[in-house]
């Protein structure tokens, strides 16, 4: 079974996808952009990424994972210099738990105020 799941209170997805989606063990979190639900953008990229990894997580949440069960997380920054900001904040989610992962520089967001975009891909041992 497939569950396709929208997460009430965040930003409804610009296009035509959910926000995450389960298939039996697999979670996948689609791209998260620091945009709160009223469409504000911090200026700061550190900020868009804290809000952003904060909706990744509420989005892995209702799929009944958590950061422990990510394994694998891209990042998308306009800007590659920010990398070291946003470093000390990924270290601070996962702890731990090193997910795989993907950093790149991209040359824009679908909204030019923003500077960062995260996906993700979990498991999840049921049980």
């Amino acid at each position: 079974m497939i569950q396709r799941i929208m997460v009430p209170g965040i930003m409804d997805p610009v296009s035509h996808y959910c926000h995450v989606t389960r298939a039996g063990p697999l979670v996948w979190v689609s791209g998260i952009v620091g945009m709160d639900a009223d469409g504000n953008v911090p200026e700061a990229t550190v900020e868009q990424f804290d809000l952003a990894v904060d909706v990744m997580d509420q989005c892995l949440r209702a799929a009944g994972a958590g950061s422990a069960d990510v394994v694998k997380v891209q990042v998308f920054l306009t800007d590659i210099g920010d990398r070291a900001a946003i470093n000390p904040r990924r270290i601070a989610y996962f702890g731990d738990n090193r997910p795989a992962s993907t950093l790149v520089e991209v040359s824009a967001l679908v909204d030019p105020r923003m500077s960062v975009e995260i996906e993700c891909q979990a498991y999840v041992e049921s049980g």
